[in-house]
């Protein structure tokens, strides 16, 4: 208790020898302050943080709004009235003034030069670049042009673009008028959607605990067409872009929200279960002439969840759920396997017992690998007649994760648990490793944070410092600066901490809790709890 009791008494003011206070006590206040703040802040952020967040984006809003002004005009029938009062007012701005139409000409010009060949990939590529860009005027990218998706780096060139139709158009004043009819639309969905995230973990017994360093977004714009939702996949981030519709139709997919929130949930199993996978790899023979992506019959992993959630899917169809019809799910089941999920069978009659069972998916979903036959299964997928034509997958990963990232989400986990060393030597591993390609300013990340958790302060500091000019992810990097933001300000150097707190709201993430943890740095230093006696 003698050291807790430490900051207590500097709070107090006793009177203490000056080079006593200087040379011995006040740097192990910081230390133990330092180490506070740490525990805290991810405790805090752990409580906060939600499954899923329903969201809308400026920057997803004025990519959208150009479009629109360049006649993207699908589901403008059924889209709601909002949409064509947007269009409106834009193009009122493109007329009035000769800047605007000067940037609207050259943004529609570069659409027109970057059609791709299939003509329904058009908004989605530039969707898929939205949700990289941070918020406007800058739009800034966070990601490298060669981290980028395919899509997202052939339209890079539109950004430049973007911000000159944005700040001549006066983009930001219309979002800022409709801005709260954008927000009655996320308080509408609110509860259709945590409804639909409540069902499926209480389907699949998961408990109700957020995920450690893992985003769920769903970004609601009513520029898009109500028929489309362009999902992506950023490394541990799922983002899915929809629009709603008006009341009387389907209003918002959640079909589509669904089968997002189950690849969220499935796929960090499937890094935990690589060599279980692995054994499975000749099932990928059986697809080669399935009219899959050619991801599904390269990757093992992919093709398995793909299989399992259309299984679970199939299982809790609305209809067979309130009429007991069988039949309509194992046609949905068949479907699934004529596409090319040979598994969607084994998945649909493994859950049948799973139903009946305490145990939660977490822990079946070894079991579930485990009991599988292989010789039947490739003998089962050998007499399917496969369809000629697959429907597109709904979640589209950035790039294909490299098999090693397992190496940080462990790093991760380890911290979580309590250790740091162990998170230190995983995280060291993947940043010296020759052949990893992980995330070099995650990894910085977390060895900063196991650092801290070990008291090394200023072995932190220099951590973060390294990570800020590493970090591709924009939550990582603003984190990183307010975390450089407290220790500043533990040390008394108010001033290099403000500017770090400024340099984490312009990084882009536009989680809340990023952007109240930079502001109450901005409005004063940071003051950590006092510690208990």
């Amino acid at each position: 208790m003698a050291i807790l009791a430490i900051p207590w008494l500097a709070c107090c003011k006793l009177r203490v020898p000056h080079k006593l206070w200087r040379d011995v006590l006040k740097p192990r206040v910081q230390l133990l302050l330092f180490c506070l703040i740490v525990l805290i802040a991810e405790g805090t952020a752990a409580a906060q943080a939600t499954k899923a967040q329903l969201e809308v984006s400026e920057t997803i809003f004025s990519m959208a709004a150009a479009l629109n002004s360049c006649g993207y005009d699908a589901g403008l029938d059924n889209s709601l009235p909002l949409r064509q009062t947007i269009r409106t007012e834009v193009q009122a701005a493109v007329q009035k003034f000769p800047e605007a139409a000067r940037a609207q000409q050259a943004i529609c010009q570069f659409q027109r030069e970057h059609l791709p060949a299939d003509a329904g990939r058009d908004v989605p590529q530039y969707v898929s670049l939205a949700l990289d860009l941070g918020e406007p005027p800058a739009l800034k990218p966070a990601l490298n042009e060669a981290d980028l998706p395919p899509d997202a780096a052939r339209v890079l060139g539109v950004v430049n673009l973007l911000r000159n139709f944005y700040q001549a158009a006066g983009l930001h004043e219309i979002w800022q008028k409709h801005q709260a009819e954008y927000q009655a639309q996320v308080q509408r969905f609110h509860d259709p959607v945590a409804n639909v995230i409540t069902q499926t973990d209480l389907y699949l017994k998961l408990p109700f605990s957020s995920y450690l360093g893992r985003r769920f977004v769903i970004y609601l714009e009513p520029l898009l067409a109500p028929s489309q939702v362009n999902a992506r996949n950023y490394s541990d981030n799922y983002f899915l872009v929809v629009s709603p519709a008006p009341a009387g139709t389907e209003p918002l997919r959640l079909h589509e929200i669904r089968h997002t929130y189950l690849h969220y949930v499935l796929d960090p199993l499937a890094l935990k279960h690589a060599r279980s996978l692995k054994r499975l790899d000749p099932l990928l023979e059986s697809v080669q002439s399935a009219p899959l992506d050619s991801s599904y019959k390269q990757d093992i992993s992919l093709l398995v969840n793909e299989c399992l959630i259309r299984a679970i899917e199939a299982r809790s169809l609305p209809a067979a759920r309130n009429n007991n019809n069988e039949d309509a799910r194992l046609a949905s089941v068949q479907h699934s396997m004529e596409e090319g999920f040979v598994l969607a069978r084994y998945f649909y009659d493994t859950l049948a017992k799973f139903e009946k069972e305490a145990t939660g998916l977490k822990d079946a979903y070894g079991d579930f690998l485990y009991n599988i036959d292989l010789s039947r299964e490739k003998k089962r997928a050998s007499e399917i007649t496969f369809a000629s034509q697959a429907a597109p997958e709904v979640v589209t990963a950035s790039k294909q994760a490299p098999h090693d990232e397992k190496l940080l989400d462990k790093a991760e986990q380890r911290l979580v648990d309590g250790d740091a060393a162990g998170a230190q030597k995983l995280a060291q591993e993947a940043l010296t490793d020759p052949n990893s390609n992980q995330d070099t300013g995650r990894a910085l990340f977390i060895l900063a944070r196991a650092a801290s958790r070990a008291g090394d302060m200023e072995g932190a500091r220099t951590y973060f410092e390294r990570a800020v000019q590493s970090a591709h992810d924009p939550r990582t990097l603003a984190w990183s600066h307010i975390y450089l933001g407290r220790i500043l300000d533990i040390q008394e150097k108010r001033e290099a901490a403000v500017s770090h707190y400024r340099a984490a709201l312009e990084a882009g993430d536009p989680t809340p809790d990023t952007k109240a943890a930079a502001e109450k740095g901005l409005a004063g230093p940071y003051a950590p709890p006092r510690a208990p006696r």
